[in-house]
């Protein structure tokens, strides 16, 4: 414990690093704080009322756990990152298969930026496509309650444009996160809208399984499964295979150089 400690003062003794790490806090604080701005011309109290009165699986319960909950509170960072990760999805694929970007790819650092504004502009049109569908979910499965007080067309146009220029104003702030903060901005952005929903998750599945007797050893066992996957992940991600290299040795007058064993990671 006390190593760790001293590596911490010493990671915060680095200007640099320091700020990098405040830069990165106060993006993804920004981030948490639009996630609980609810749209226009959504009733929040309504919709909070009718949010503990449901409950979700499968495929949009992922989706809202990837946002950090905001799918549930019909936030403005309602769709999340997850247009621009399947933009670039398709993207990644369009390399392989489409000869011209393969071409991009080999162009070096003008390359690389060609594809990411590609990327970019397939990200909004992704974006505009979830966004009408998300409109359409909350007319199905909340009501006239929820949207008091606004025209179905104007509703509509101006929930597509709030979520559009949110998830646009999350990709930047991910692209600046790996810029000028600590990287992987958009690794970062899930992680944290994960981290967000990780108590509740835990006291959602604490409460169901404190029902019954049997079920707290389950859970138990659960949390050590989650532990235990957490550990082999980190092994996998922090393990190194150590190559050894030979090299001849080699006789320059009286002196020797060489004959040297390194190992490279």
């Amino acid at each position: 414990m006390k190593k760790f400690i001293q590596t911490l003062k010493n990671i915060w003794s680095i200007e640099e690093l320091r700020s990098k790490i405040l830069f990165t806090l106060l993006l993804v604080a920004v981030y948490r704080l639009g996630a609980h701005i609810t749209l226009p011309g959504i009733n929040p109290i309504a919709l909070e009322q009718l949010s503990k009165s449901q409950s979700q699986n499968g495929i949009l319960d992922l989706i809202n756990t990837f946002a950090g909950g905001a799918f549930n509170m019909a936030s403005i960072f309602a769709l999340g990152i997850m247009p621009y990760i399947t933009a670039s999805i398709f993207v990644q694929l369009m390399t392989v298969l489409v000869p011209t970007f393969q071409k991009m790819q080999k162009e070096g650092e003008s390359g690389r930026k060609k594809i990411n504004q590609i990327t970019r502009y397939i990200t909004v049109i992704v974006t505009v496509v979830q966004a009408f569908a998300y409109v359409a979910y909350l007319r199905q499965t909340s009501g006239p309650a929820i949207v008091p007080g606004f025209g179905t067309t104007y509703f509509t146009i101006t929930t597509v444009v709030v979520l559009t220029a949110g998830t646009l104003f999350v990709m930047w702030l991910g692209e600046k996160i790996t810029d000028k903060g600590l990287g992987n901005g958009t690794s970062l952005i899930i992680m944290m809208g994960i981290l967000a929903r990780l108590p509740q998750a835990f006291a959602q599945e604490l409460s169901f399984r404190s029902q019954r007797t049997g079920d707290i050893l389950i859970f138990i066992i659960e949390i050590a499964l989650y532990i235990a996957i957490n550990m082999g992940c980190i092994l996998l991600i922090q393990a190194v295979r150590k190559v050894p290299v030979n090299y001849a040795k080699q006789i320059v007058g009286n002196r020797q150089f060489g004959g040297a064993r390194q190992f490279y990671r």
